[in-house]
């Protein structure tokens, strides 16, 4: 595998700084440790410029390359990587799991980070590329929409990013395994809520009652249809609801019930069609036992969608880190959600998986970042910079 040998030389180094961020995790915006790690990194790599504070507590730097641009347009690309962790409780027993209770890097953002970091001081070294590199460092991608609060900052436009790319670990691919695909490759992510309110009573006076549980069950059986009854079987889509909260005692028909849950989908119709048969069971369903019901849908993160040209771009130059036969070109697509969406959206770019080998699950207790992915990522980092911003 033909990694960088001067990213190989930093392993030992870049694997510390991601063991420290893993030790010190924070959630979504409240990433203060993390995102002055970074900023202090950046501009000790000799960044050209970096920025804090973008899109809250995103920190993004700017690298130039020294080689001339010819009489073409010097190129800007944007890399990103996310920060934030997760609250779990971590199940594993390391010399530096996570010294924050509560609080763990369960999705491997501490090596995203940490693989970032050691491209951006690569490139900042050599400079081997014309053109301009954005290396854009983001919070709240667990449930905040950072990247959504860094586009709408500007982010874009203030450093003229014209082509963006993400790259995310995956357990289960193995180690040293690249997988991609042209178009949807996650899922659109939207928020259900439904408060359900019907009239309290005696446990041992049911008649005298409207019962919110028997309701919000009635519901939560007629929801689970809609993708076996509704939405094509060649089409993708999932609807879980996830929390149901009612009642504070054993002896009390309680006067009010709220469903929380998730809706997934890769088209647009499948969007519509699911909003529009959750509105009509949740109301439905209301209007048959007597009580009222209250919808509230948000469309929260959209499609990550990958753009043919970058996309078969970001294939190749992740066929020159892996080998022709490690690259998974057609993939299928996943309906957990991103919010790198906002920022393929914003610009034309790709998304990529690499293999995080045989560990447990994204969002799992025991689940550990692969250290050894990072000289690959951070090689695929800066053979990206490298190959798109060519003399």
């Amino acid at each position: 595998m033909p990694i960088v040998n001067r990213i190989a030389e930093f392993h030992k180094e870049i694997t510390a700084w991601r063991h420290d961020l893993h030790q010190h995790p924070e959630l979504q915006y409240d990433v203060f440790r993390t995102a002055k790690t970074v900023e202090d990194k950046l501009k000790a790599f000799g960044c050209d410029e970096v920025v804090p504070g973008i899109g809250r507590t995103g920190v993004v730097g700017v690298i130039k390359g020294n080689k001339p641009g010819g009489s073409g347009h010097a190129k800007v690309i944007g890399l990103r990587a996310d920060m934030d962790a997760l609250p779990i409780e971590e199940a594993n027993d390391l010399p530096y799991k996570s010294t924050v209770p509560g609080k763990m890097h369960a999705c491997g953002h501490d090596g995203h980070t940490a693989m970032l970091l050691g491209a951006a001081k690569y490139l900042a070294e050599t400079r081997n590329f014309a053109g301009t590199a954005i290396v854009i460092f983001q919070p709240a991608e667990e449930g905040g929409g950072g990247g959504r609060e860094m586009v709408n900052d500007g982010m874009m436009d203030r450093f003229g990013v014209e082509e963006v790319y993400g790259m995310h670990n995956y357990p289960g691919i193995p180690l040293g395994q690249f997988a991609i695909r042209n178009g949807p490759i996650m899922a659109a992510a939207d928020r259900i809520t439904i408060e359900i309110e019907g009239k309290g009573a005696h446990a041992a006076r049911p008649h005298a009652s409207v019962d919110t549980i028997l309701v919000a069950s009635q519901m939560i059986n007629q929801i689970q249809t809609i993708v076996s009854r509704n939405v094509d079987p060649l089409e993708s889509s999932v609807v879980s609801i996830c929390m149901f909260q009612a009642g504070t005692t054993d002896n009390v028909i309680p006067q009010t019930a709220v469903l929380r849950g998730t809706a997934r989908s890769l088209k647009p119709e499948i969007q519509d069609l699911v909003e529009g048969r959750l509105h009509q069971i949740v109301e439905g369903t209301a209007k048959l036992y007597g009580a009222t019901a209250k919808l509230t849908y948000k469309r929260d993160y959209p499609v990550t969608r990958n753009h043919p040209d970058q996309m078969a771009f970001a294939a190749s130059v992740a066929k020159e880190i892996a080998g022709e036969d490690k690259v998974d070109t057609n993939v299928a697509p996943v309906m957990g959600a991103e919010d790198f969406s906002f920022m393929l959206n914003a610009r034309p770019g790709a998304f990529i998986f690499a293999g995080n080998g045989d560990s447990a699950g994204l969002h799992h207790p025991k689940y550990n970042f692969n250290d050894d992915l990072i000289p690959i990522g951070s090689s695929y980092w800066v053979r990206l910079v490298e190959k798109a911003l060519a003399a």
